[in-house]
């Protein structure tokens, strides 16, 4: 595994749990709102809703939440986010990508930019790095969900396009356009993911040692605690050594 995956498990591992809870719960809770007003406020007739309560019951976000971040969307007090893509280079030359949902963009794109020159990173233009990832849909299983010649063939089933399995679990993948389709049909044959969701797959990856590691995590960790960004992606890769040691 590698990128964005490789993170989400140093993050699991590593994390200061109440306090990534929390902020985990609160950025779902923004996502669940924006497709909620953005669509239907029923999951069954909104493929972004859905997904994104998905998302929240992988995470044990209890119900009432999910609930009432469905209805805050049909509020008239209901904050108009908008969603921004920002691009930059992190330390070693690693291309990242920020997602964020912001109700201010100039207070956002000032604390992105802080964020990456002190963390020794630049922040570049629109399209800047972007060319180096492919949006796609991922589902996350973890290893009792079968051996890797039965989560192979329900992917294949499923209509998946590739799957990486590893001591952490199993990682499909698919076409954006099919995740609802493919993660509904893995669930029927693997039961329920540990997370379903698109993201932005680096095309190729650069590994880094352990000091390298350590300098992009740390600016991939205070992005991540920015309250207006949704998700941080790098096209870096690490050893399970490297992973050990961090």
């Amino acid at each position: 595994m590698a990128g964005h995956s490789k993170w989400a498990n140093i993050q699991h591992r590593k994390g200061r749990q109440d306090a990534v809870r929390a902020k985990l719960f609160s950025k779902l809770s923004k996502e669940i709102t924006v497709a909620a007003k953005m669509g239907d406020p029923d999951p069954e007739k909104n493929p972004r809703l859905r997904l994104a309560v998905k998302e929240a019951k992988a995470a044990s976000m209890p119900k009432d939440n999910i609930e009432r971040a469905i209805k805050k969307s049909q509020g008239g007090d209901a904050e108009n986010y908008e969603e921004i893509r920002y691009e930059g280079y992190g330390p070693h030359g690693v291309a990242v990508l920020v997602e964020a949902m912001t109700d201010n963009r100039n207070r956002t794109a000032s604390n992105v930019r802080s964020t990456f020159s002190k963390n020794g990173g630049n922040l570049g233009e629109t399209g800047s790095v972007a060319f180096m990832f492919d949006r796609k849909g991922q589902v996350v299983y973890p290893g009792a969900a079968g051996d890797p010649e039965t989560v192979l063939l329900a992917a294949i089933d499923a209509g998946a396009e590739d799957v990486e399995s590893g001591a952490d679990g199993h990682v499909i993948w698919c076409a954006d356009t099919d995740l609802g389709a493919v993660s509904t049909a893995l669930e029927d044959a693997l039961g329920e993911a540990e997370s379903t969701r698109l993201v932005w797959q680096p095309q190729t990856t650069t590994e880094l040692d352990l000091e390298a590691a350590r300098s992009l995590i740390k600016l991939i960790d205070a992005l991540e605690d920015d309250d207006d960004v949704q998700n941080v992606t790098a096209n870096f890769e690490i050893s399970d050594e490297v992973m050990a040691a961090l």
